[in-house]
Formats: structure tokens, sequence, C-alpha cells
């Protein structure tokens, strides 16, 4: 699953897992962004594992990166496990720097 590269993308390629020193994006954890009318953004993303012990950091982190834009005026994490992540999800980029070919 790939997602559309935007600015808010971009933003969330700031966020690394510090476990694996890669962006959240590039590891294929965010699915999808949206962001209504009311200024309300929600980010729908999944985690490497279930209990991943980084995830209020991750989470934080997201909501950091993302506040920051004019149009943006509160920011929710929905946390899925439906498709779970693969890695498959990462991008080849990310492949080659775990050494995963």
């Amino acid at each position: 699953m790939e997602i559309e590269k935007n600015k808010y993308t971009d933003a969330l390629e700031n966020v690394i897992d510090p476990e694996l020193y890669i962006d959240i994006v590039n590891l294929g954890l965010i699915y999808r962004i949206d962001v209504d009318e009311e200024h309300h953004c929600t980010v729908t993303m999944t985690l490497t594992i279930m209990g991943c012990p980084l995830s209020d950091y991750l989470f934080d982190q997201i909501k950091e990166q993302l506040i920051g834009f004019p149009e943006i005026n509160d920011v929710k994490v929905n946390l899925i496990w439906n498709p779970a992540w693969s890695i498959d999800n990462m991008s080849r980029e990310a492949r080659m720097q775990l050494g995963i070919h």
C-alpha cells in the first residue's frame, strides 16, 4: 500500500522510529491522511507490532508535525490493524537500509 505523497507525508517523514531509525512513512505505517472542512486531521495508520511500546511517542510526534499547518486545528490518530503491516509496506529505500532485499 502506497500513500499519496503531499506536504503532510513530507512532514511525517520527520517522525523517525527510534528503534529502526527509519521514518514512519517509508516504513509503511501511514495508510491515509485526511483533513476535513472543519480543519480536523485524521491520520490512519498501523504499527509494526501490537502493543508497540513506542506508540504514544509516535502519536505525539505525528501531532507535533501536523499541527503546525495553518489549515489543521486538531490531529487524531486512527490506529488500525487491518490491513496488517508487513515488510511489503516499506519503501524500497527503507528495505535497503535494513538490509531486506
